[in-house]
Parts: structure tokens; C-alpha cells; sequence
């Protein structure tokens, strides 16, 4: 079972997110609340799998996402939202949200974002997601760094599957390594890329074989590049 928590100003949202979530999915609702501080208040007392959280509410709620995963590590967070700028979707995944979606998708979407955070996966609205790939792909933040990173035969194999688009359960699969092998695998790379989700790891890795493609730079010195 998936346990959730629940942070909109709209006590209809949250009626009818609970209504939904409780129509045949194994899924447990711990808590509610209605602006930025029950995120950190929710995290910090129940630490649910999951904290689905609306993010035009009182309070700074980006900063409350940030503070709330530093409360419990382990809880994910879904940001279900009517904000359509792709700005805040880049702000909210960098403060460290794991999903984005739209509260004009349907429900299967949002149980799907559920089932992608649990496993360490980023989730976004679908129709959105291109848009916002692309503009965490020009922000500054997210650039690789410019010193080299090496990689080990294991953690390449890793990111070449990542980049077909395997979920972390494909991955293991291909590999013949357990699941929760790879989530491990995916922590170091997060590490070596400065990374801070899964997403973030895809678009350094792809940074980093358009280098590998592009060959040296000018002034001679290799970029970083992954291993054959």
C-alpha cells in the first residue's frame, strides 16, 4: 500500500483527489492540508511514500518542498497543478519535486505519477514534458560540470539504457540486477552529475554524449564523456 498526504487550498480538490485515489488503488491517505507549511508539517510527522501538493497555495511552497525533503528523504513529491508555465514546472522539479501534472489530465495519469515517484522516477504531464526537458536542459543549474567524469563499465551500461528511455525496472531487468541495484546505481550518478532527481541525471547524461559526440573543445582538452 502507498501512503499519501494531500496539500490543496481547495477543500473540493481534496475531497475529490480522495474520492478518486479511493476507487480500487491500494493507497492509504495519512494526512491533508492546505498551504505551505503542512508540506513540511505532513513530511516531518507522517512521512508518507508520497505528498501530492497543489503549489498556488499560502506560503512559499517551493521553499516547502526543499525543506520537506530534507524532513524525510524518503517522501516524493507530486506537484498537481493548474500552472501551466513551463517556469514553474523547472522550479518545482529543482526545488526537488519528482512529478509535475496538470489537473486538467485524467486520473490514470496521476496514479501513474504515484507509481513513478515511489520507484525514483521523475513523472511529468506528458503533453508538457518536452517543453520542460528542454528548458532544464538550458538552465545553468543543470549544466555538467566542467571538470571530467568518469563512469565505471556498470554505471555506463546504466545511463545508455537510461537514455532509450528504460524505467529503472527495465533497466534491471536487461542487466539481470536487481531493482533496488539500480536506485543504487542512480544515487551515484546523481552524485557524479550534481544532479538531484532522475530527470536531471537523463539530461546530463545527454549533455555529456552530445559532448562525446562533438569531440575535444577548441582549446584541446576532452570533455567528459561516457565509456565505451
Amino acid at each position: 500500500m502507498v501512503s499519501l498526504g494531500l496539500v490543496d487550498d481547495h477543500p473540493l480538490m481534496i475531497e475529490g483527489i480522495i474520492s478518486l485515489l479511493s476507487c480500487g488503488y491500494d493507497l492509504e491517505i495519512l494526512s491533508t492540508g492546505s498551504s505551505a507549511k503542512d508540506i513540511i508539517d505532513i513530511s516531518s510527522r507522517f512521512r508518507p511514500d508520497v505528498i501530492i501538493v497543489d503549489l498556488n497555495m499560502a506560503g512559499d511552497v517551493y521553499a516547502a518542498i526543499a525543506e520537506s525533503i530534507k524532513v524525510s528523504p524518503e517522501t516524493k513529491i507530486v506537484a498537481f497543478t493548474a500552472l501551466t508555465s513551463v517556469d514553474s514546472a523547472v522550479r518545482a522539479l529543482e526545488a526537488g519535486a519528482n512529478g509535475y501534472v496538470l489537473k486538467g489530465s485524467y486520473a490514470p495519469e496521476l496514479i501513474q505519477a504515484i507509481e513513478s515517484v515511489r520507484h525514483g522516477e521523475t513523472y511529468i504531464t506528458k503533453d508538457f514534458a518536452s517543453q520542460v526537458i528542454e528548458a532544464l536542459r538550458n538552465a545553468p543549474a543543470q549544466r555538467v560540470a566542467a571538470e571530467a567524469v568518469r563512469f565505471s563499465i556498470r554505471e555506463d551500461q546504466i545511463i545508455r539504457l537510461l537514455l532509450r528511455g528504460n524505467t529503472n525496472k527495465e533497466i534491471a531487468r536487461s542487466l539481470k540486477i536487481n531493482e533496488k541495484t539500480i536506485r543504487n546505481y542512480m544515487t551515484i550518478l546523481m552524485q557524479k552529475l550534481n544532479a538531484r532527481s532522475r530527470l536531471e541525471v537523463l539530461i546530463a547524461a545527454q549533455a555529456l554524449a552530445e559532448q562525446e559526440q562533438a569531440g575535444p573543445t577548441s582549446a584541446g582538452r576532452s570533455q567528459p564523456r561516457l565509456l565505451s
